[in-house]
């Protein structure tokens, strides 16, 4: 298959474009970036987004949209494999990649619940996420125990949230879980999940809570 050059569409927030991010790294290719502002999209890009979402990644001219879609494609065509060989195993993961989706999606609610019994709530469930992740995890650094996969690709940008979340309150989502806390320092320290965001993340992402109106963003203020 001839080389294209690789384009990857990006917000600077966006979790599922960190996902692509990671695998590219992992994977050693070179790759440009580029960044859209997602509250004013630009024609050129409504135009290889159907659904308006990043990430998008441009194999020459031809766009691919949906990291799932990506993700595919990047496993098909690059060496470094990040899923299973065997189908059973690779079917689990793929089970656990949706986890990640389903979680990222309790972030949202976190960040954007109004009131405290719906921040409570929401923290709650986060916590029985992150408790059943506990279970799941054996012995070695990446969850697939010492090769590190896409389900670590998409659950790096999920511990990135809390990063700043426990600069801000005490949640308690991830206290008391060895197993998940190693995980989550092994992923900090990866390059590739290092390099997968710009080095104002924090701030980018403190300045987008705090315009949220939420429950979260009243504790920022208190903590200020």
């Amino acid at each position: 298959m001839p080389e294209r050059k690789l384009t990857l569409i990006s917000h600077h927030l966006c979790p599922y474009v960190q996902r692509a991010a990671i695998a590219l790294n992992e994977k050693s290719v070179g790759f440009q970036r580029r960044y859209v502002d997602l509250s004013n999209k630009p024609a050129w890009f409504t135009e290889i987004s159907p659904l308006g979402k990043t990430p998008v990644l441009l194999a020459g001219a031809t766009a691919i949209f949906e990291s799932a879609a990506i993700l595919e494609y990047l496993e098909d065509t690059l060496p470094h494999p990040l899923h299973p060989a065997d189908p059973l195993e690779r079917a689990r993961h793929r089970g656990w990649i949706e986890f990640g989706s389903v979680v990222l999606n309790d972030i949202a609610r976190l960040y954007n619940a109004a009131d405290r019994t719906s921040f409570d709530h929401g923290n709650q469930l986060l916590r029985s996420r992150f408790e059943l992740l506990e279970r799941q995890l054996g012995p070695g650094k990446w969850f697939a125990g010492t090769h590190f996969s896409l389900v670590d690709a998409v659950f790096g940008p999920v511990f990135r949230y809390f990063d700043t979340f426990e600069r801000i309150a005490d949640l308690g989502v991830l206290d008391g879980l060895p197993n998940v806390a190693e995980w989550r320092a092994g992923l900090a320290a990866r390059p590739s999940v290092r390099q997968a965001v710009t080095g104002d993340y924090d701030a980018r992402l403190r300045t987008f809570l705090a315009a949220r109106g939420s429950v979260l963003s009243d504790l920022m203020t208190e903590g200020a």
